[in-house]
């Protein structure tokens, strides 16, 4: 495809460059996908270990954390969770509910996601250049030059639209690249500043072996900011805390912060332990408390609670401890796994640089950005994915 062909160069080949070549061919323009990885899709495959949770049935802009809470709003609202729903079922994928509203493929493999692309652009014409590492972009009369490095031969090539669709910093193996955020500065556009985002979190010091302790027990919990609260699975682990309910606090917390955990968030520990008092008072406060938790976490909370008494010998200062303990767990993380252990960027080009309708930046007509780069950054559950197909299809229609 030669540069008097091409509508717009597309750079990234995940979830929103996929999409928006993919619409952009249905209204008979012409896009060039430039992929840095061998092959398109790359962060997609690993998705849901590798099975895809592409959306979510109760994606709202609540689901999503930004300097500006509205700014998703109309592209959410453009390109909506039935759209991806009827979208990939027209090309055979329907999708099983999983926990929270979760969607995977009934197949349960994320490669049949990516093999839909594929076969659509194909179909319409888009061409796809892999191992096509970027090196910069420039703004020219009517359009831009893109400058980018294959097996060792740079390349040119001129466009009158350019969109941004190259992620963000997670996870580095899998092509992760600032290629976008340093893109966004060199025309002048603002960045929020970026961090890890649904990662797990570390624990140093003299905390430390306590939960190393733990290692892969894994229990339902709530854990709570002072902002919001998550009912899911955590999972202690030899460094610190991960599974969904840890992922998803995750995005909220910052350094310094401490988090709360309630170990039985649908029942008071005091009420179940006051009844069974008046049926088995011998019992001991161990036994009791293993029709809740694991045998090894149970001893863990040896440490702080007399688990060794029977319950009618508690005392009232160790009733009000075991409240503590059981309903308000405070942990105060020392930093997070990082981006190589993280599903996605918290932060990013800013909502104020963008057209919320359009995507493109206000500066500079004819660049967009969509996906991950954008300071937009969805709950764990297949929201991030729902942003991207949006931003992908908002895009396209102004190629």
């Amino acid at each position: 495809m030669n540069s008097a062909e091409i509508d717009a160069v597309i750079i990234g080949g995940g979830a929103c460059g996929l999409m928006c070549a993919v619409q952009a061919g249905f209204l008979g323009k012409r896009t060039l996908i430039l992929e840095k990885n061998s092959q398109i899709g790359a962060k997609i495959l690993i998705s849901g270990g590798g099975r895809c949770n592409f959306t979510n049935l109760y994606t709202s802009p609540q689901n999503f954390l930004s300097e500006n809470e509205h700014f998703c709003k109309s592209a959410l609202s453009q390109w909506t969770v039935e759209d991806s729903i009827s979208f990939f079922e027209s090309y055979g994928i329907s999708g099983q509910e999983k926990t929270l509203g979760q969607l995977f493929p009934t197949s349960n493999k994320a490669k049949d996601i990516v093999r839909v692309f594929q076969d659509l652009c194909e179909q319409l014409d888009q061409e796809i250049v892999l191992n096509a590492d970027v090196k910069q972009v420039q703004q020219q009369e009517g359009g831009f030059l893109i400058c980018f490095e294959q097996q060792g031969k740079i390349h040119q090539i001129y466009a009158p639209k350019v969109v941004m669709a190259s992620g963000g910093l997670p996870i580095a193996k899998m092509g992760a690249s600032d290629f976008a955020l340093k893109s966004a500065k060199q025309f002048g556009l603002r960045v929020t500043p970026t961090a890890p985002a649904l990662v797990p979190l570390t624990i140093t010091g003299k905390e430390e072996a306590f939960y190393a302790g733990l290692s892969g027990n894994s229990l339902f919990a709530r854990v709570s900011t002072t902002a919001i609260s998550f009912e899911e699975n955590i999972l202690f682990t030899h460094w610190g805390l991960s599974g969904p309910a840890i992922l998803q606090i995750s995005s909220y917390w910052r350094p310094g912060m401490f988090i709360h955990l309630d170990l039985l968030p649908h029942q008071n520990i005091l009420d179940l332990i006051e009844a069974e008092r008046s049926q088995n008072g011998k019992k001991l406060l161990s036994t009791f408390l293993t029709q809740f938790y694991t045998k090894k976490l149970v001893e863990a909370l040896g440490v702080f609670l007399p688990i060794s008494k029977n319950l009618a010998s508690l005392s009232k200062s160790e009733l009000q401890s075991l409240d503590q303990w059981i309903h308000h767990f405070k942990v105060k993380p020392a930093g997070d796994k990082g981006y190589d252990k993280a599903e996605v960027m918290r932060g990013g080009v800013a909502t104020d640089e963008l057209s919320s309708k359009t995507l493109v930046a206000k500066k500079v007509p004819g660049l967009f950005f969509g996906g991950e780069c954008v300071d937009v950054t969805g709950w764990l559950g297949g929201y991030n994915f729902q942003w991207a197909w949006a931003c992908g299809y908002v895009i396209a229609q102004q190629l």
